[in-house]
């Protein structure tokens, strides 16, 4: 195999995982779409997780992680935690009418530090994170011949960039539609139910 063709397979593979509707996307595009001052942050750290997690499971930690089962259900019960309180205070904007966040002048916008955390949390407190790029995408890149593992990897790693890159700073596009209170009570549902049902399928799954 080609390193070109070795580049777009680990591409292709690694936008099917990561561009995934899941807790992290949401976020990212919630705050985009509110046009967050953060966003620059907040993007830059995506990038530099999944590039984290993408090298560990190229250098091998997939198969360490795959062997100790223990480890995935301590963070499969912190994620379904997270997942559930964040679903809840997104019901509760939901239900109050004119609790909605406002596209501009909205005083309740976190801090950059703040805004950062909630997005690590989303982040590394979801096993999918570990099980996709970590195992995954790991075991993937492990299969190819030699260097070429590192091909793979940077593929998945550009798939990634340019992903969040879309949605954080793409969102922007959708402000006109979200100017209106209502919107944001429907988004707000929409997110209340996505982390009910990533809840549920961690529990299950």
């Amino acid at each position: 195999m080609t390193a070109t063709s070795t580049l777009l397979m680990g591409a292709g593979m690694g936008l099917g995982l990561i561009a995934a509707v899941g807790a992290q996307n949401a976020y990212v595009l919630q705050r985009s779409i509110r046009g967050d001052v953060a966003m620059v942050p907040i993007v830059i750290f995506c990038v530099l997780s999944e590039a984290a997690l993408i090298l560990l499971g190229v250098a091998g930690v997939g198969a360490l992680v795959e062997s100790a089962p223990a480890a995935i259900t301590v963070m499969k019960w912190f994620g379904v935690v997270f997942l559930l309180a964040y679903g809840a205070f997104a019901a509760s904007r939901a239900l109050r009418p004119g609790s909605g966040l406002q596209v501009d002048g909205d005083a309740r916008i976190p801090s950059t530090l703040g805004a950062v955390a909630a997005c690590a949390a989303f982040t590394w407190l979801n096993p999918h994170a570990y099980l996709d790029s970590v195992v995954f995408l790991g075991t993937l890149a492990n299969q190819q011949a030699g260097d070429l593992r590192w091909v793979f990897a940077a593929g998945a790693f550009l798939a990634g960039t340019a992903w969040f890159a879309l949605i954080g700073f793409g969102g922007r596009a959708l402000r006109g539609v979200f100017a209106r209170p209502g919107a944001w009570r429907v988004l707000d549902a929409g997110i209340a139910v996505m982390m009910v049902v990533l809840a549920v399928g961690l529990i299950r799954g």
